[in-house]
């Protein structure tokens, strides 16, 4: 930026000093040489890395990432259990021996020798209760499975903002450190010329040493958010990754009311919880079955004693469950299921409550955030850099220090790192609210 070239510039001059002025060193010259140091080993090389998008990150995530595939298999298992709730018991094959004389155990020709083929029947309409209430499984496996992808999603949008944001901080931190290398070389000869006082060099070496202190921190968010992506991607947690994208301020949120709708239409977790109300329901209904009989029903072929005419016969037998005589304990059952159907719409309920305040909560801290980021876009900033343009005019006649100056570019450095603080404070305020909302959200003018 021009601001930046020139105070480069003006900080250049008192280089441009006599050679026998140059060649004077005070007594704190080691001091100022660890000062450049401390600056210089504050900037890390890294190695080339491919830069991934947000997009590429999400997909990689969701491909990859353990939770996912973990709620995923519970969705594979839930649906192989369909078939099997609704399935009739095994048949069942029987053999009976009657009459064989105790005193000749072995002799089966004087037996009744029966050989009985049977199949159990559940009550009507007691098989496609329980097929549905597997289905209902099914149903909250896989909203689970949404819920967890759209947990992971955020969390890796998130952590990519952290990526950003560190990347941005660090721009702005190289766009100063030349500034801060000239300063210390400006200090240093005006100090062996005796034109500054040592108060000046306590404030210069605060300076720099917050310069520092700025590098330290911008690095280890950039490591740890780094960590945090990898692991979301299922990846090693000191895999090299970089990352490019963009974040700003988005136009006008949307009202609460059209976002509560769409929370009601795609959150996970109350799918998830009227399905599970839903489920109680039918077991409900399933209890409410146990009325009804079952029954069972078995055909054989009898091999009458060798001295009985005639000797082969066939038997066919039927039972009937006697539910009626056992009232206490089904209505018992059925009473259960009543209060775990209450459980359960109470459930759904205090979440969906629940959810309504956490999308107020999430969209008033979205508004703060974004009117905050405003102000730094749109007031803050430009006054800053006025007030650094009119510090270097007063350098250049004369009419201020150069510390003065170092202090109008320090206060330009923390508005621009506190100005994309807030960007990004904004940009994490609306993954929260995202998951709040359990969707995508789209800007829009808010009602009025």
């Amino acid at each position: 930026m021009k601001i930046l070239r020139i105070l480069i510039w003006a900080a250049a001059i008192p280089l441009l000093a006599p050679p026998a002025c140059r060649a004077q060193t005070g007594p704190d010259a080691t001091e100022f040489d660890r000062m450049a140091a401390l600056i210089s080993t504050s900037q890390r090389a890294s190695p080339p890395t491919p830069e991934l998008t947000l997009d590429e990150v999400e997909r990689i995530a969701l491909d990859q990432n353990p939770e996912v595939h973990l709620a995923g298999r519970k969705v594979a298992a839930a649906e192989a259990h369909v078939p099997l709730s609704g399935a009739l018991d095994d048949p069942q094959a029987m053999y009976r021996g009657w009459s064989v004389p105790l005193n000749q155990p072995w002799n089966y020709n004087q037996a009744q020798n029966m050989f009985m083929l049977g199949q159990s029947f559940p009550g009507r309409g007691k098989r496609g209760l329980r097929t549905s209430i597997a289905r209902s499984d099914v149903d909250q496996a896989r909203d689970e499975l949404e819920a967890t992808q759209l947990r992971i999603r955020i969390e890796v949008r998130k952590a990519f903002i952290d990526m950003l944001h560190a990347q941005a901080e660090t721009r702005i931190h190289d766009q100063h450190i030349g500034i801060a290398r000239q300063a210390i070389q400006a200090a240093r000869i005006k100090y062996s010329v005796g034109k500054i006082p040592q108060m000046e060099i306590l404030k210069a070496q605060v300076a720099l040493a917050r310069l520092a202190e700025h590098m330290i921190r911008f690095e280890k968010d950039a490591e740890v958010a780094r960590a945090r992506l990898d692991t979301l991607m299922g990846r090693p947690a000191d895999a090299p990754l970089e990352v490019r994208g963009q974040y700003a301020v988005s136009e006008p949120l949307p009202s609460f009311e059209s976002l509560s709708t769409t929370a009601i239409r795609s959150r996970p977790d109350l799918a998830e919880a009227a399905a599970a109300e839903e489920k109680s329901r039918r077991e409900q209904d399933l209890a409410k079955k146990a009325m009804v009989p079952d029954f069972s029903i078995a055909a054989g072929y009898m091999l009458m004693p060798a001295s009985q005419s005639p000797r082969n016969d066939y038997m066919v037998e039927g039972s009937m469950s006697l539910p009626w005589l056992n009232r206490r304990k089904h209505e018992a059952e059925v009473n259960e299921a009543g209060a775990a159907l209450s459980a359960n719409s109470a459930a759904f309920l205090a979440m969906k409550n629940r959810a309504m305040g956490q999308i107020e909560e999430s969209l008033a801290e979205a508004r703060a955030a974004q009117r905050l980021a405003r102000v730094y876009q749109d007031s803050l900033r430009p006054q800053a850099e006025a007030t650094l343009h009119a510090a270097v005019v007063a350098y250049e006649n004369d009419q201020a220090s150069f510390l003065d100056l170092l202090d109008s570019q320090m206060t330009v450095v923390d508005i621009d790192l506190a100005s994309i603080d807030a960007v990004a404070d904004f940009n994490n305020k609306m993954a929260d609210l995202e998951l709040a909302v359990g969707a995508p959200i789209a800007a829009q003018e808010e009602s009025k």
